[in-house]
C-alpha cells in the first residue's frame, strides 16, 4: 500500500508536532508533503531538516528570510513560501491525500473550503471551521467520514462509536467535559482567577488558547456546536456532561437505550492517527487502559451559572447565521485579552454575550460576509 501524503497546517504547534511524532514513527505509512507554521520559524527549519517536505509556508510576514536564514541552506528540495495566500494555495495545488488542519482559530475556516471544494480529506483540528462555517460545509460533513474526519477527542469518539451503526437511529450524543481546573470553584472564588490559574489543565497538556476554552467550558460549546454540522442532529440530542477522570472521550446512545462508549487514556495521539489512518487503525504505542487500577468514573451535570460560556455558546447555535461566527470571533479577541493580562477571566463571557447582541448581520450567509462578521466582531472585542 503507497504512503499517506499529509500536508499539516499549523505544524509547530501542539497537534502538528505530535502528528510528526506519529510520522516518524511510522515511514512505512506516511509521508510529509507539506508544512505550514505562523512564526515559529526555529522550530519549522528543524521540520524541513527532518521530513524534507515538497513545500514549507511561513504565514508570517517578513519571516522568511529569518526561516531560510535558520535553514542554513539545507533546504533540499522543499520550495518555501511566505504569506497566508501561498498557505491557501497549497490546499489546492499540492498533490497530498489529507490535509491536517490544526490551524488555530477562524484562520483555519478558509483552508478547509479551499481543500474540501479540491475534493480533497481534511483531518479536522480546527473547531472554528464547523463553529463559523458550518452551514456552509453541511455537504461535507454527513457522518463527519466521508470527507471530513474530526481530530477533536470528543468527536473521534462519536465517529468510533458510530462505525457499523450508520442504519441506527440515534437518540443522544453524550460530549464528556473535564470541567477544567475550575470544576469545584464556587463563584465568587472565579472572580479571582489569573492566568496561571486558568493554564492548569488537570488532565490534557495542550495549547494556551484551548486550555483557556477548556476552562471556561466554551470549548464544549463549540464542540456541540460541530457535532450539530457533524452529525446532522438536532440540538436536543446532544448533551455536555462532566466527567472529571477524561477516561470516556464520549458516548452515543442509541433508540434501544444501548450506550456506547470510546475510552481511554487521555493522548491527542489517538484521535489524530485516527484521523490520518481512517477507517483503518495501526499500532501507536501509547498507554493501554489497566482496569484493575481504575478506581471509578463519575459524572456530573454542567453548571451553566459558573460557566456561561457553554450556554452562550448554546443559544448562538439555536440563533443560527452569523451567531456562531460572532460568538467565535469575540471569543479568540476576550481570550486572547486575558491571555495577555488586559481583561480579568469573568469579562470574557461578557465580552462575548456584548457581541452577540449589538453586532448587527448581512442577509446573505456566505465566505465574505463571514469574514466581515469576524472582522467586525473582533474589532468590537478589542474595544470592550
Amino acid at each position: 500500500m503507497s504512503r499517506i501524503n499529509v500536508l499539516i497546517l499549523g505544524s509547530t504547534g501542539s497537534i502538528g508536532t505530535q502528528a510528526l511524532e506519529i510520522i516518524r514513527a511510522n515511514p512505512e505509512v506516511f509521508r510529509v508533503a507539506g508544512l505550514s507554521a505562523h512564526s515559529n520559524t526555529g522550530l519549522l527549519a528543524e521540520q524541513i531538516e527532518e521530513f524534507q517536505p515538497d513545500v514549507a509556508v511561513i504565514t508570517s510576514a517578513g519571516r522568511l528570510k529569518k526561516l531560510k536564514s535558520g535553514l542554513n541552506g539545507a533546504v533540499g528540495k522543499t520550495e518555501l513560501l511566505e504569506g497566508y495566500d501561498e498557505l491557501l494555495g497549497l490546499c489546492t495545488s499540492l498533490n497530498y491525500d489529507i490535509l491536517l488542519n490544526a490551524l488555530v482559530g477562524f484562520s483555519g475556516f478558509v483552508p478547509t473550503v479551499k481543500a474540501l471544494h479540491a475534493g480533497k480529506k481534511v483531518a479536522l483540528a480546527n473547531k472554528e471551521s464547523l463553529v463559523v462555517g458550518g452551514e456552509l460545509l453541511a455537504g461535507y460533513t454527513v457522518n463527519g467520514i466521508k470527507d471530513l474526519i474530526p481530530v477533536d477527542s470528543e468527536h473521534s469518539a462519536i465517529l468510533q462509536c458510530l462505525i457499523g451503526e450508520e442504519q441506527n437511529p440515534i437518540e443522544k450524543l453524550l460530549i464528556t467535559a473535564s470541567g477544567g481546573p475550575f470544576r469545584t470553584w464556587s463563584a465568587d472564588k472565579m472572580k479571582d482567577i489569573t492566568v496561571e490559574d486558568a493554564l492548569k489543565h488537570p488532565n490534557w497538556n495542550m495549547g494556551s488558547k484551548i486550555t483557556i476554552d477548556s476552562a471556561t467550558m466554551m470549548n464544549k460549546g463549540l464542540e456541540i456546536i460541530e457535532a450539530f454540522w457533524l452529525y446532522n442532529l438536532p440540538l436536543d440530542k446532544i448533551e455536555a456532561v462532566v466527567h472529571p477522570q477524561s477516561i470516556i472521550h464520549s458516548m452515543v446512545t442509541f433508540a434501544d437505550g444501548s450506550t456506547k462508549a470510546q475510552m481511554g487514556y487521555p493522548d491527542m495521539k489517538v484521535p489524530i492517527q485516527y484521523a490520518l489512518t481512517w477507517p483503518r487503525r495501526i499500532t501507536l504505542d501509547t498507554p493501554r487502559m489497566d482496569f484493575a487500577e481504575l478506581s471509578s468514573l463519575t459524572f456530573e451535570p454542567v453548571d451553566y451559572q459558573r460557566f456561561p460560556c457553554l450556554r452562550l455558546a448554546l443559544e448562538a447555535i439555536e440563533a443560527g447565521g452569523f451567531s456562531p461566527a460572532i460568538l467565535n470571533a469575540a471569543n479568540e479577541v476576550a481570550v486572547h485579552r486575558f491571555l495577555n493580562k488586559d481583561i480579568s477571566y469573568i469579562r470574557i463571557p461578557e465580552i462575548v454575550s456584548g457581541c452577540l447582541e449589538e453586532i448587527s448581520t448581512p442577509d446573505v450567509l456566505g465566505v465574505d460576509t463571514l469574514k466581515a462578521i469576524d472582522e467586525e466582531t473582533r474589532q468590537r472585542a478589542a474595544r470592550a
